[in-house]
């Protein structure tokens, strides 16, 4: 199949539902063998993988200015914690994007409007994100409901060195530069939503510690070893609303 990395980075010419700051990202991903994803994910899309393996990731961030395009932010819910589990999918027609095996938010009003309209599976997590003045981050979640549970995600890291963006065919951009996520509709229909963002200002990043039991929640088995981790500071994001996948 023919992927095109580029074209989903291009801002879509639909109209913006809303607007989002994402900050404070850091992006942790285990190699896995396609094949124990498959009955995960839906049989519309593929696995996608990048030489040879495929990716499942826990993306913890923050996010800021939540709100509809013709609303201001509203204090108290726009701005929240999340966490994601995820891995990376293709679509019939060779499009690229995101599978969200589960997200976690600090916001019981995005994670009700979010399984609602955008028909993902959120969930309701006390969270928590300090940095301190070494530079040290802590970022803790722990999943209230629904279930299942328990599914909890902790770690204590500090980025370094200089941001850059990641060039098309490397594994760091085929990790996060990703603007297309696919969710199934409660009809059964898959559907796609676009984001736009200036690509990540991506950085190293010293994992000091972590644990997590958000993959096993997910039905997924964590490979051994430590994760590739990675660092973005923030981007400010337009999201699109969703449409049919199959148009």
């Amino acid at each position: 199949m023919n992927i095109d990395r580029i074209a989903p980075t291009r801002r879509p010419t639909s109209s913006v539902v809303q607007r989002q700051r994402w900050a404070q990202l850091l992006f942790l991903h285990w190699r896995v063998d396609a094949r124990a994803l498959r009955e995960l994910v839906p049989a519309e899309l593929a696995i996608d993988t990048h030489e040879g393996d495929a990716f499942v990731g826990v993306v913890p961030f923050t996010m800021t200015g939540v709100r509809p395009v013709w609303a201001p932010p509203v204090p108290g819910i726009s701005n929240f914690h999340e966490t994601n589990v995820r891995t990376y999918v293709v679509d019939r027609n060779g499009n690229p994007g995101v599978w969200f095996f589960s997200l976690d938010a600090a916001s019981r009003v995005a994670v009700t409007l979010a399984r609602t309209f955008w028909h993902l599976p959120y969930h309701f997590a006390q969270m928590s994100l300090s940095t301190g003045s070494s530079g040290e981050t802590v970022y803790e979640t722990n999943r209230l409901w629904p279930k299942p549970l328990p599914a909890h995600f902790s770690a204590r890291y500090a980025a370094s060195g200089e941001a850059f963006h990641a060039l098309a065919g490397t594994t760091e951009h085929f990790l996060a530069e990703r603007y297309i996520l696919f969710a199934q509709h409660s009809d059964g229909r898959l559907v796609r939503g676009r984001v736009h963002h200036t690509p990540y200002p991506l950085q190293a990043v010293k994992l000091l510690e972590w644990r997590e039991s958000l993959l096993a929640a997910s039905g997924i088995v964590r490979p051994d070893g430590e994760p590739l981790a990675h660092y973005a500071s923030e981007v400010s994001v337009e999201i699109f609303g969703l449409e049919n996948a199959a148009g």
